[in-house]
C-alpha cells in the first residue's frame, strides 16, 4: 500500500536529475549501463527496460521478476523501485537479480515511483509492470511488435486475474473478461483504447520523456498518461495476445480502497482532459459515452429500481439489475469456450453483479465528492 508523506519527490523533479545524482540513492548497485547487444549463446534480449514500483511487495515480487525473465523475449534489464518499503521488498528484488533503485522518501504514489526511475532507462523502450503480476511466457514477445508502427507511443495486452477463488475475484473476472474480450478491441480499431493498463504495458521511451512520464496529478495515472499521448498525436495499441495475471482485490477492504481510487481517478481525469479530448475523434465520444453511462446506470441500480420495487410494490422489477445477462454471456462464452472456462464464466456470473452494483455507488462518491463539494481525493492506497 502506498501513503503519501510530506516530503514527496515529485515527478519533475525526478526527471530533472542526472543519473549520477540520483544514483546517490541507490542500494547496493552501481549506475546501469546502457544496453548493449547480447552475444555468445545468450537469448536475444528485447530493447526494454522494465519498471516494477513497489512498496512492501515482498510477498508478490518474485513471481512478477520470474516471470519477467522467463520470457521467450526477455527485456535487457529489471529495475525494482522501492519506494521505502518496510519489508524486505529490496532483499527479493536483489537476490532475483533484478537492480534496485530507492527514492530518499516514499513518492506517494506508483506514478511518483516509476517516474523517479525515467533517468536510468537507457533503453529505446520502458515498460511498466506491478509487483503484483505476472506476464504470460510469450507477453513480451506479442506485445513488442506493436512498435513497428514509428507512431506508437504505448502498447498493453490482455489482463486476467491470477487467483479467481472470492466473490470480489469473480466479479472482476467477469469484468476484464468483457472489457478486454468486447469493448477493448473496438476502442483498438479505432486507435483509441482508453487506457493502457497500469498493471502493464510498455511505451517508447522518447515519447514517455516528451510528455513528461506518469504525473501523479491524479489518481489513475495510466489514464492521463493514455489521454496526454493521444492529444500529443501519439497512437496507443491493444495487443489481446500479450496476456498479464495481476493479483486482485480478494476481500472488501482492498476492493474498496481500489473501487474508490479509479472512480476518483476517471473523475479526475475527465475534469483535466475535458478540453483536450474535444479534439481527439472517437475518445471524445467514448468518455462522453462512458460518463453518461456510468452515471446513470448507477442512479438506476442504486436509486431508481429498488424505489420503484418499493412504491409499485411489484418486486418483479428488481430483474432490472440481471435484465442485460444475455447480452453480456455472448462475448463472456465465446472468450471461455477458447479458455476452455465456461464453468468459471457462469458460476462468477452473480459475483459480477455484486461488483457492479458496488462499484456504482463509488462512482456517485467520487462524482459527489470531486464536481459538488470541491474535495478532490488524492491519498494513493493500493492493496491486494
Amino acid at each position: 500500500m502506498y501513503r503519501v508523506l510530506p516530503e514527496k519527490i515529485t515527478a519533475s523533479a525526478a526527471l530533472d536529475a542526472s543519473p549520477s545524482v540520483l544514483a546517490q540513492v541507490r542500494r547496493g548497485h552501481a549506475a546501469p549501463r546502457p544496453g548493449a547487444a547480447r552475444s555468445g549463446n545468450r537469448a536475444p534480449t528485447c530493447p526494454v527496460t522494465v519498471l516494477v514500483p513497489a512498496y512492501d511487495e515482498a510477498g508478490s515480487l518474485a513471481d512478477t521478476i520470474r516471470s519477467l525473465r522467463a520470457q521467450t523475449l526477455p527485456p535487457e534489464e529489471i529495475i525494482v523501485i522501492d519506494d521505502c518499503s518496510t519489508d524486505g521488498t529490496a532483499e527479493v528484488a536483489r537476490a532475483c537479480g533484478a537492480t534496485v533503485i530507492c527514492p530518499s522518501t516514499n513518492t506517494g504514489s506508483k506514478a511518483g515511483a516509476q517516474t523517479f526511475a525515467i533517468p536510468w532507462v537507457r533503453t529505446e523502450f520502458v515498460m511498466a509492470i506491478d509487483a503484483d503480476t505476472t506476464l504470460a511466457p510469450d507477453a513480451i514477445e506479442k506485445l513488442y511488435p506493436a512498435f513497428d508502427d514509428p507512431g506508437v507511443a504505448a502498447a498493453c495486452g490482455f489482463v486476467l486475474p491470477r487467483f479467481v477463488k472470492t466473490v470480489w475475484e469473480r466479479g472482476r473476472y467477469i469484468e476484464y473478461l468483457l472489457a478486454f474480450t468486447w469493448y477493448k478491441p473496438i476502442q483498438d480499431y479505432y486507435e483509441k483504447p482508453l487506457i493502457s493498463s497500469g498493471c502493464f504495458s510498455m511505451y517508447r521511451t522518447d515519447a514517455l520523456k516528451a510528455v513528461g512520464g506518469w504525473s501523479a496529478r491524479t489518481l489513475a495515472e495510466d489514464m492521463d498518461l493514455t489521454w496526454t499521448f493521444y492529444q500529443h498525436r501519439y497512437r496507443v495499441r491493444f495487443v489481446p495476445d500479450a496476456v498479464c495475471y495481476p493479483i486482485e482485490p480478494h476481500t472488501f477492504g482492498f476492493m474498496r480502497k481500489q473501487l474508490k481510487r479509479w472512480s476518483h481517478g476517471f473523475v479526475q481525469n475527465v475534469s483535466l482532459h475535458w478540453r483536450g479530448l474535444l479534439d481527439v475523434p472517437y475518445l471524445r465520444t467514448a468518455v462522453a459515452v462512458g460518463l453518461w453511462d456510468a452515471t446513470v446506470a448507477s442512479l438506476a441500480y442504486l436509486v431508481l429500481l429498488p424505489l420503484l420495487a418499493l412504491v409499485l410494490g411489484s418486486p418483479l422489477l428488481l430483474l432490472g439489475y440481471v435484465i442485460d445477462v444475455p447480452m453480456l454471456l455472448v462475448p463472456l462464452l465465446s472468450k471461455a469456450v477458447r479458455r476452455k472456462e465456461c464453468g468459471r464464466v457462469l458460476a462468477s456470473i452473480p459475483a459480477f453483479f455484486v461488483l457492479r452494483t458496488i462499484n456504482g455507488l463509488f462512482f456517485l462518491e467520487a462524482l459527489w465528492t470531486e464536481w459538488i463539494a470541491r474535495r478532490s481525493f488524492k491519498v494513493y492506497e493500493k492493496g491486494h
